[in-house]
């Protein structure tokens, strides 16, 4: 079977403009890796199973009969069914695979197994083979089914997320999914230089535990270095402050005063007596006392309403934010004056999508495919 390249993907001037990646995964730590491929100019294939990639069922919400959740990371590929326990159907993914720069795959290892895929990566000893697993196959956990919630869970990252006195809370994004994705796509884009550079067929494994355990760094390595568990602190900062929200007279304002140099330009905004006092001088002081300096804060910027403060803080070097929704997150002129949220299609119509946050030379990458109905570019029976 020969691949010839998409024509959406021929003349764009991308850095991975030529390179064939084929998808095997579902869900969204694979998709995502294969979409960051397809927003740096490959041509990938997906190829779905006949009931299709299970996340097109997360819904609601809904854009006609797939879930939001599947067009968010599955864009810049053409579609394709195959079941890959038929014979004929295997025969073909097996030919795609050896026409292929990269494969991206998230069996478990007993679905690796069942389904033989060792066979279809023998097809091309020289490609670049990343896969998305729940844990290091090296571990006990390896054939464990997960997601992401479970990541959260089983990670650390729920421990120190929520208020002290509340449950243990996930992250309101799958951050352990989205982590994982991006470390298979460091993984695929190394593969293909190690192609470049003379050492092909490298097999790349991103775990979807060890990733989301990644995510802690600070709070992973205090531990590792005290062994005392961080525990959860709302929205403070465990070796910073302050470094988190305050409240104004009508919302809340965010805070980052990273270091003692911003806490005096911070002390220069407010003309506060108690928070000029010298026992805050120093961030080391700051933190043991950060009970007390945040009733403070809280009693000079509740005076005042949010709007005020931001064009007070405006040019202050002060490094704070306001707290928005994901509307006003959307409508800020740094998004909605850009180019970040781009017009592209899906099988129910034109679609709103955020691009790839890389910049190329300057130049965002152009949204050149969108989301593909089940099926759309054919089976292989």
């Amino acid at each position: 079977m020969t691949w010839e390249l998409d024509a959406s993907n021929v003349g764009t001037g991308l850095p991975l403009e030529g390179v064939r990646v084929l998808d095997l995964s579902r869900v969204l730590a694979g998709p995502l890796c294969a979409m960051v491929a397809g927003d740096l100019g490959a041509d990938v294939i997906k190829v779905e199973g006949p009931s299709g990639d299970p996340v097109r069922q997360l819904a609601p919400p809904r854009f006609g009969a797939d879930a939001t959740y599947y067009l968010a990371v599955n864009r810049h590929r053409r579609n394709i069914v195959a079941d890959l326990r038929d014979p004929r159907d295997f025969a073909r993914v097996l030919e795609l695979v050896a026409a292929a720069d990269a494969v991206v795959e998230n069996y478990l290892p007993s679905q690796f197994r069942d389904l033989n895929i060792a066979t279809l990566r023998q097809a091309n000893p020289d490609c670049v083979w990343v896969s998305i697993s729940s844990a290091s196959s090296t571990g006990p956990l390896a054939d464990s089914p997960s997601f992401d919630l479970l990541a959260q869970a089983r990670s650390g990252l729920m421990s120190v997320t929520g208020t002290s006195d509340g449950a243990p809370t996930k992250v309101g994004a799958p951050i352990a999914d989205v982590v994982a994705g991006l470390y298979a796509a460091v993984g695929l884009v190394t593969g293909l230089f190690a192609r470049v550079s003379g050492r092909p067929g490298r097999h790349f494994e991103a775990p979807l535990l060890e990733s989301a355990m990644s995510a802690l760094v600070n709070q992973a390595q205090g531990y590792l270095v005290n062994g005392v568990n961080p525990g959860r602190l709302g929205n403070d900062h465990p070796s910073i402050t302050p470094y988190g929200p305050v409240r104004t007279a009508d919302g809340w304002l965010m805070l980052a005063v990273g270091t003692d140099g911003q806490f005096e330009k911070l002390r220069a905004v407010i003309s506060d007596s108690v928070v000029s006092e010298k026992r805050f001088d120093l961030n080391d002081d700051r933190v043991a006392a950060r009970e007390e300096l945040g009733k403070n804060l809280e009693r000079v910027f509740s005076a005042r309403g949010t709007g005020e403060w931001l064009i007070e803080l405006a040019d202050s070097g002060v490094p704070h934010a306001p707290i928005l929704d994901l509307a006003g997150a959307f409508s800020q002129p740094q998004i909605s004056n850009g180019d970040f949220i781009q017009l592209t299609s899906a099988p129910a119509g034109s679609l709103r999508q955020m691009a790839t946050p890389l910049l190329v030379d300057g130049v965002r990458p152009k949204i050149r495919r969108g989301p593909q109905a089940l099926g759309a570019d054919g089976s292989l029976n």
